[in-house]
């Protein structure tokens, strides 16, 4: 490895760290990077889930302000997420290679669809519990997205976030600050379940998974940190873009 594309993925790293503290869907950056400079979609798949794990643990934490009082609740969330994570890691590791490469440029697609179309999820999931006034409570509907969501980001880690944004506001009624750590949380657990599986059977290049683990905790502080003063729309675009130019590499390789 160079030392350029050292610093390509270790900055990837930052970006993504960050994004994911804030909105989710770091994967985005990270994952065209890593096929751009010539990783085999599984190997940059699988790399990406034990890399970036450490910055998802750095991003819950910086939330635990917001978590005070409710880590129980998200101890029985997170139970959901892990095993979801495991079936998705089987997936992974079980379906045709091929397979899986011809269906990224779809997960791909289907990730930047979501961050495009976050904000007016969002936007809804606020005006309609402005409107009814009913106390959400976690029941049989959520645990089980959280478990589907798990799946998904066993299997393909972009966007996971949003999903997960989407979901919980929808069907809690907890202010979106808490929402968002309970997010970051369970993305933690997805990705260490993922990583932990992956490191120790799939194929994957550990000198990208230090920079990007290294790379992601300081962008999961960053993000914890100054994300929330960052323009949302501003990350949301370099996500799309990223998002874009990886579904038409892939669609081209």
């Amino acid at each position: 490895m160079s030392w350029w594309h050292a610093l390509i993925i270790f900055v990837a790293g930052v970006w993504a760290g960050t994004i994911n503290a804030v909105v989710g869907s770091g994967t985005l950056v990270t994952f065209p990077v890593l096929v751009a400079l010539g990783y085999p979609p599984v190997t940059a798949t699988t790399s990406n889930a034990v890399g970036l794990a450490p910055g998802t643990i750095s991003g819950a934490y910086g939330y635990r302000a917001e978590l005070a009082g409710y880590w129980p609740q998200v101890v029985r969330f997170a139970i959901s997420s892990f095993f979801g994570a495991i079936g998705g890691t089987v997936l992974l590791l079980t379906l045709p290679r091929n397979a899986f490469e011809a269906i990224v440029p779809v997960l791909v697609g289907l990730a930047v669809v979501l961050v495009i179309v976050q904000p007016k999820v969002a936007k809804w999931v606020q005006g309609r519990r402005a409107a009814n006034g009913k106390e959400h409570t976690p029941g049989p509907l959520l645990f089980g997205l959280l478990f589907v969501i798990g799946i998904y980001g066993g299997y393909f880690t972009a966007a996971q976030g949003v999903m997960m944004m989407a979901v919980l506001g929808m069907l809690l009624s907890e202010p979106l600050q808490r929402l968002n750590g309970v997010k970051n949380a369970l993305s933690a657990v997805i990705n260490v379940v993922a990583g932990v599986i992956y490191a120790c059977i799939a194929p994957v290049s550990w000198p990208v998974i230090g920079l990007l683990a290294l790379g992601s905790t300081i962008g999961g502080q960053l993000g914890a940190k100054i994300g929330r003063k960052l323009p949302p729309a501003v990350l949301r675009g370099v996500i799309v873009v990223i998002g874009l130019a990886a579904v038409v590499q892939l669609v081209l390789k």
